[in-house]
C-alpha cells in the first residue's frame, strides 16, 4: 500500500506538535519520558524533529499522559493551518 504524500501543512502541523511536546519535556531526558510513555527514544525524537508527523493517536495519548498535557490542548495548539 503506499502512503499518500502529506501536505506542508500536515508538515507543518507535525512540526508544531513535536515543538510543543519538546517544550514541554523540558530539563527531562528524552529516555524518561519515552519510558513512562512506553514509547522508544527514538520514536519521541522523530516526533519532537517533525521527521514522524503523523503519529498514532496513542502515541500522541501516552506522551501527552507523560507530560501532563491535555489532549484538547494538543488539539488546539496543533490545529491544522493552511501555510
Amino acid at each position: 500500500m503506499v502512503r499518500t504524500p502529506l501536505t506542508p501543512e500536515e508538515r507543518e502541523r507535525g512540526e508544531r506538535l513535536g515543538r510543543l511536546l519538546r517544550e514541554a519535556r523540558g530539563g527531562r531526558s528524552m529516555t524518561e519520558v519515552a519510558a513512562v510513555a512506553g514509547i522508544s527514544a527514538e520514536t519521541l525524537r522523530k516526533i519532537e524533529t517533525g521527521r514522524a508527523p503523523t503519529p498514532a493517536f496513542f502515541t500522541v495519548a501516552a506522551l501527552a499522559r507523560a507530560l501532563g498535557l491535555s489532549m484538547d490542548d494538543l488539539v488546539e495548539r496543533c490545529a491544522l493551518v493552511p501555510v
